[in-house]
């Protein structure tokens, strides 16, 4: 099954309810950490932050039923701000290719991490992420540590 990579400028509702679902898939494949209430909770803001980030780039599976998101990421000037993928496509290199795509194509140089999902922290090790800073909190004051995270070799001109 062929993928492909583009960016969504129209981020209709039909197609930010296709890529809540993957976030809700990919979250409760990889974050065991949180309990059922906490995705839900958290589920309610993802819509608007899908919409208000400035470049969402999805990849899309081209089957027998047409073009079908099966991950996606956003990025805020340099930060990439969320990578998802659907859950039986995690370990075939879609979340790489995305990765690479907003390095190459947008410069990303930065991003956070759940400090509780090694998973996610060994990828991003693996693609030249390290780590910079943690916080015990994450960004929206939840108790759930973050690493902040730069490409090896970047300079942030931190003080």
């Amino acid at each position: 099954m062929p993928l492909f990579i583009r960016e969504v400028h129209d981020r209709n509702e039909s197609l930010v309810d296709e890529l809540l679902v993957i976030w809700e898939r990919s979250v409760r494949a990889t974050h065991a950490f949180l309990s059922d209430a906490e995705v839900r909770r958290i589920k309610g803001y993802v819509p608007q932050a899908i919409e208000a980030v400035e470049h969402l780039v999805i990849a899309e599976s081209d089957g027998p039923d047409g073009e079908k998101p099966v991950a996606f990421m956003g990025i805020q000037s340099d930060r990439l701000e969320m990578l998802f993928v659907s859950p039986e496509y995690r370990g075939g290199g879609i979340g790489k290719w995305l990765l690479q795509h907003g390095i190459e194509g947008y410069g990303v140089a930065e991003l956070t991490v759940n400090e509780q999902n090694p998973q996610a922290i060994g990828f991003y090790e693996h693609i030249g992420f390290v780590a910079y800073k943690r916080s015990n909190r994450d960004e929206e004051g939840g108790p759930y540590p973050i690493l902040y995270m730069h490409r090896a070799g970047q300079c942030l001109g931190l003080g």
